[in-house]
């Protein structure tokens, strides 16, 4: 059987970093959406086997490492898998760990410690709203207002060991509770309060990642931020128009960046998505 399955890009709306195992792995707290903007993964009966297409196929490696790969080791499964690539690797929005999660969604497995693929796979196999703590094995979904989004790319990556290496402290308090939330705006009134403890470094390692902000700001964004160790950033605004005029803007005036309008998901459906 054949089966398709979105991989949704991951936004960290706000990331604590609150400490440090012996092992060297940081612990965090983070609020994470995802968005209907994303990778399409196809996995067919046959060898184990990656094809990569896309806008972004030349800039993902197809072979061993490629984690959609891993992510059949990690089970034990053979399948055929077709990469239809559209998000930015190196980007902080998940990219190749949706991937490997859209994979084992389709084949229906459940692996044994995910995290060990990447922190943030186990967010990702579940692709909902979620507070994701320790080294990402700690998840609890929880209910947020829906958003309107624009993610902004300078098409530069960054290195997240680099940003990690960078940061200036790593026993943040964590991230406050979070109430009921009426609302877009309440949970933007909320974020103010939180931080994403990767910005300031990884601005040090690209700035140009400050412009991106800035632009998005510009645009009238209740909240401009970076997602993960970056570089791409994310503006809410108040509704889908006014995200897709400011996407617009900001590509008009920055052809070279990568600039999309995009709303977050309440969840995916269960199982593959195709046949």
């Amino acid at each position: 059987m054949i089966r398709h399955e979105p991989a949704p890009a991951k936004i960290n709306l706000a990331l604590h970093v609150t400490g440090r195992r012996a092992d060297g792995y940081h612990l965090l707290d983070s609020l994470v959406v995802f968005t209907a903007l994303g990778d399409r993964v196809t996995v067919a009966p046959g060898p184990a086997a990656l094809t990569v297409t896309g806008p972004f196929a030349d800039a993902v490696p197809a072979g061993e490492d490629n984690l959609c790969l891993r992510a059949l080791r990690h089970v034990g499964a053979a399948a055929t898998v077709t990469l239809d690539k559209h998000l930015p690797p190196a980007s902080g929005i998940g990219g190749g760990t949706a991937d490997a999660a859209a994979v084992l969604r389709a084949l229906g497995a459940a692996p044994e410690r995910p995290e060990t693929l990447g922190a943030d796979l186990p967010a990702c196999l579940l692709s909902r709203p979620l507070r994701m703590k320790g080294v990402g094995e700690e998840i609890t979904p929880v209910g947020l207002p829906d958003l309107h989004l624009v993610l902004v790319n300078p098409r530069v990556e960054t290195p997240t060991p680099a940003v990690f290496a960078a940061l200036d402290r790593r026993d943040n308090a964590p991230l406050p509770d979070l109430p009921l939330l009426a609302d877009a705006a309440a949970l933007v009134d909320w974020l103010a309060a939180t931080r994403n403890d990767l910005q300031a470094p990884a601005l040090g390692l690209r700035p140009v990642i400050a412009d991106c902000l800035a632009a998005l700001a510009a645009q009238g964004a209740g909240l401009a931020r970076m997602s993960g160790s970056g570089a791409t950033c994310f503006g809410i605004f108040a509704d889908a128009g006014a995200a897709a005029r400011a996407a617009d803007a900001i590509a008009a005036a920055r052809p070279g960046w990568w600039v999309r309008a995009t709303a977050t998901i309440a969840g995916l459906p269960s199982g593959g998505t195709g046949r």
